[in-house]
């Protein structure tokens, strides 16, 4: 008799407790959106990395996080789960309901996908959640199976994970953004070193656009004048002339501020992603197609 139990079918039951771990990354939580005992749900996540013969998780300092192996497992019992669903429902013609999942920022919500999301919503198919992360945990959504769909910024030489793949669905610059009484706003054109001692609006450090800046600007003395995370704060802050603010050039802007473009900050590439091997329902198939105009 065959005792390796690498070879046994995997537990739905471990495979559900593993999905809400690696939502929650806390047996606590997990537990309780189980309705289990916390060393169950716990045993489970242990049985079911052993059964695989793979680290599902670590301890980075004093939180958890998954590991590739982890992220991969996670995708798939999240989409048997999801699966499963859609086939009872099929089973007994009922309405798909499980809702097609979107991950983007809150910028990208407000100013790029606005028109697919409404147009999906017309559609009547099955609900559409959204959630709302920067771009680092859209891609971890992604590849944890939690959204179905991730629009984010991606650079053209930043690598993607070989699980994923991504479609470009928007050229976006930078703009400089002041207020319409500002001197600035005579110009036609702006040159980097005309930020020579201005107090600008960044984003907090190790932030993408906050490091974009620092290097644009490595030769030339400017200040900080606060640090703001999110579109529409930055840009109030601006209106109230607190500081100046670089923004992504989708913004829409108030009408008591003025923009001068800044293509020495090059341009970013909104791509849609999602994971490569995952069968998707017709929700998060017909999002996909309105984002990428497939």
């Amino acid at each position: 008799m065959n005792t390796d139990s690498s070879k046994e079918a995997l537990d739905p039951e471990r495979l559900a407790s593993f999905a809400a771990f690696a939502e929650h990354l806390n047996f606590t939580r997990a537990a309780r959106a189980r309705h289990l005992s916390q060393p169950a749900v716990h045993a489970h996540v242990k049985r079911l990395g052993a059964q695989l013969g793979v680290s599902l998780y670590r301890r980075r300092g004093r939180t958890l996080e998954l590991t590739a192996e982890g992220r991969e497992v996670a995708a798939f019992a999240r989409e048997l789960a999801e699966r499963s669903e859609l086939l009872r429902r099929r089973l007994h013609a009922e309405r798909d309901a499980e809702p097609a999942v979107i991950c983007a920022g809150e910028g990208a919500y407000l100013y790029l996908l606005g028109d697919a999301i409404r147009r999906y919503g017309a559609r009547d198919l099955a609900p559409l959640e959204v959630m709302t992360r920067d771009a680092d945990g859209t891609l971890e959504a992604v590849l944890t199976g939690r959204a179905h769909v991730g629009v984010l910024p991606l650079a053209r030489d930043a690598p993607l994970p070989s699980a994923l793949v991504a479609e470009p669905i928007a050229e976006v610059g930078h703009v400089l953004a002041f207020p319409t009484a500002h001197p600035l706003a005579a110009r036609r054109r702006l040159r980097l070193v005309d930020l020579a001692g201005a107090a600008l609006l960044v984003p907090p450090r190790g932030r993408p656009l906050r490091r974009t800046i620092e290097r644009a600007l490595a030769d030339i003395p400017w200040q900080v004048a606060v640090e703001v995370s999110g579109w529409p704060l930055m840009l109030h802050f601006a209106a109230l002339g607190i500081g100046l603010a670089i923004v992504n050039d989708f913004c829409r802007l108030p009408r008591t501020l003025s923009a001068l473009p800044l293509p020495q900050l090059g341009a970013l590439t909104y791509c849609a992603v999602r994971r490569a091997e995952r069968r998707e329902g017709a929700g998060a198939q017909l999002l996909w197609r309105l984002l990428v105009g497939a």
